[in-house]
């Protein structure tokens, strides 16, 4: 074997299994069919629980200093503002409850409570930097033309290059994945909006950087918006095009839809630094794994930006599948527990579809439900709940709130590859494990939990009676 995993594609979805991966000693590969990590802002939110799988991986710091919270929406009407919009519902249950429970949001137990924007590209270079200082990297110009498996691995094939074997590997290539073309895997989906959306990072002058600019569709000249990107001094322009003509790419064509939209003057875009063009659609892989290949990111799901989802799934994705191919391959868990992540995943990406596509539609608002912190896995094999009378509001298959009692914070103790077990009103141990023990906490009641490396619960219990069978069959 080459590798024990080959990655296929370098954007947040591989880039965040790579580092994962790497933190648990699996030798991985990722490659790039490009010659260069993708440009552009794309998906340039990041949604609460990404954040917190982003602290997990040791990117947190240099994600907050790369850029900032979304501002709110001016909207523009014949050169004149006339009015707010905020983009985003307030969380529900907000605010703080005490130490008792948790410290931080008593809704979701989170410390982060809104988005966060940066550029993909910059996102991308952050998590390249974080792989790379773990002692992986990326290999560029390698495109997939072919992938054969047999019992003991997979053998990929590119346009240039010699062949890689490894014993896995992941298809985070994109929505046109070359890899779920070449295993047959089918998409089953629709078309959100049939009107071509241009959407572009260029320098505007004349423009305050305080608002997301927002000039609504009039005249049969459809909708515009221009928001200011964090941390760098481009905005970024989507615009539609209700006559269902393919949008002019050019420096010029951008201008024409400036100045025919908004109140600002052609030349006041000053330079295109990256254009792209697509039709809004959603769409699901029939599954998620095909033998010992998976599917990842967009390969996997494809949505509507609206909502700020694809990229906050895919890279969850992510973090779901690195620490049970850790787990399998570091001999602590049988292969049946890869069976695990469609399971999981491929019901958390249709749900997360049917919102974004709601939200692209108006039939929906950017909220709670947006943050991603409420998703979980209660109906996983892998959730086993014993209490006989569980307390608080967690059961097995939720994600693990955070919360800081006695001083202390929980996702600090959290934090790494590992499991953790949790103790809250009572006191327990499992060898092996390294207990920590809460006298209180109002969102997980009483109890004995065992927290899964991807920060949900797995087993729950009132005594650890029980908990070694779970850990046998999950590598814990």
């Amino acid at each position: 074997m080459d590798t024990d995993v080959l990655i296929v594609g370098a954007g947040p979805t591989g880039l965040a299994l790579g580092i994962d991966l790497a933190r648990r000693g699996v030798r991985a590969l990722v490659v790039e069919r490009g010659e260069t990590l993708t440009p552009g802002s794309r998906g340039k939110g990041l949604q609460p629980r990404t954040m917190e799988v982003y602290e997990d991986l040791g990117v947190l710091d240099a994600i907050l200093d790369a850029g900032g919270p979304y501002p709110v929406g001016m909207i523009w009407r014949d050169g004149e503002q006339v009015g707010e919009h905020m983009m985003f519902d307030p969380a529900e249950d907000g605010g703080a409850d005490g130490e008792e429970n948790g410290g931080v949001d008593g809704g979701q137990g989170s410390r982060f409570a809104t988005p966060w924007m940066v550029p993909q590209w910059r996102n991308q270079e952050i998590l390249r930097a974080r792989l790379e200082e773990l002692g992986g990297g990326v290999v560029f110009g390698r495109e997939v033309v072919g992938v054969e498996q047999d019992a003991d691995g997979v053998t990929a094939r590119f346009v240039s290059g010699a062949p890689v074997r490894a014993r896995y590997a992941v298809a985070a290539d994109g929505g046109r994945s070359a890899v779920r073309r070449a295993l047959g895997i089918g998409m089953t989906g629709e078309t959100v909006d049939p009107d071509p959306v241009l959407v572009a990072d260029v320098r505007i002058s004349g423009l305050s950087r305080d608002h997301w600019h927002i000039f609504p569709p009039h005249d049969e000249v459809g909708f515009l918006a221009i928001c200011p990107l964090a941390g760098t001094e481009d905005f970024q322009l989507v615009a539609q095009f209700p006559d269902g003509a393919g949008p002019d790419l050019t420096l010029g064509g951008i201008r024409k839809a400036v100045a025919d939209r908004t109140h600002l003057d052609p030349e006041d875009v000053t330079e295109v630094r990256w254009v792209s063009d697509f039709r809004p659609r959603a769409a699901l892989a029939d599954r998620f794994r095909e033998g010992r290949v998976f599917l990842a990111g967009d390969a996997a799901h494809v949505h509507s930006p609206a909502g700020g989802q694809g990229l906050n799934t895919s890279v969850q994705d992510a973090y779901n599948l690195g620490w049970k191919l850790g787990a399998v391959l570091g001999g602590r868990a049988s292969a049946d527990l890869l069976d695990t992540y469609e399971e999981e995943r491929r019901p958390i990406a249709a749900h997360v579809l049917g919102l974004s596509t709601a939200i692209h539609r108006d039939e929906a608002r950017r909220g709670t439900a947006t943050m991603q912190l409420g998703l979980g896995y209660r109906e996983s094999s892998l959730a086993q709940e014993t209490r006989q009378s569980p307390t608080g509001r967690i059961r097995a298959g939720d994600r693990a709130p955070d919360g800081t009692t006695e001083g202390v914070r929980l996702f600090d103790a959290l934090r790494g590859p590992g499991w953790t077990l949790l103790t809250v009103g009572t006191r327990s141990s499992a060898p092996g494990l390294d207990p920590v023990h809460l006298p209180a906490h109002g969102a997980y009641g009483t109890g004995v939990f065992l927290i899964r490396p991807d920060g949900y619960v797995g087993w729950a219990g009132e005594t650890t009676e029980g908990l070694d069978r779970y850990r046998a069959t999950t590598g814990a």
